[in-house]
């Protein structure tokens, strides 16, 4: 089994800028069965539960580590310096346990692998990874969306959960 580490919201913490969490039942089993670890970057970052929304303007998470983009709230405060250490802190526990596989929140400014919000609060999404994936990803870690994830997974005869 791989050593996986996956968005804190994913196993159902209520970390979310909600206060609420985007449970996947599959991830939260390998959770409580010590297969997979949790992380919230944005938690890691200092940022409160609940908090206002943030998208990333003027570019992809690559573009907020090079400093070409900033991640900005709802309320316009830019709260860049939170996701670069969130980011960092996610990239520090992958190495602590030794992820072989990162599964995270699609969407998020964040965790987006594939996908992020397009900086207007719109609900409209753009292609690029959010902040955490960008790093993971620039440190050669494997990053995947719960979609991915859930998509990939299979129960085997043993009841494991195997991507």
């Amino acid at each position: 089994m791989e050593k996986i580490l996956v968005s804190a919201c994913l196993a159902g913490e209520k970390c979310k800028y909600s206060g609420g969490h985007n449970l996947v039942p599959a991830i939260a089993e390998l959770v409580r069965r010590g297969k997979a670890v949790p992380a919230c970057p944005e938690a890691l970052g200092g940022l409160t539960i609940p908090r206002s929304p943030a998208e990333i303007r003027g570019g992809d998470g690559y573009d907020v580590l090079a400093g070409r983009a900033r991640v900005v709230d709802k309320e316009g405060r830019d709260v860049t310096a939170a996701f670069l250490r969130g980011a960092a802190a996610t990239l520090t526990k992958a190495r602590e346990i030794g992820a072989e596989l990162v599964v995270l929140k699609e969407k998020s400014p964040s965790c987006g692998s594939k996908l992020i919000y397009d900086g207007t609060f719109s609900g409209t999404t753009r292609p690029g990874p959010g902040v955490t994936t960008a790093l993971l990803r620039e440190q050669g870690f494997r990053v995947i969306s719960e979609g991915e994830f859930a998509s990939k997974v299979k129960k085997c005869g043993s009841g494991d959960i195997i991507p």
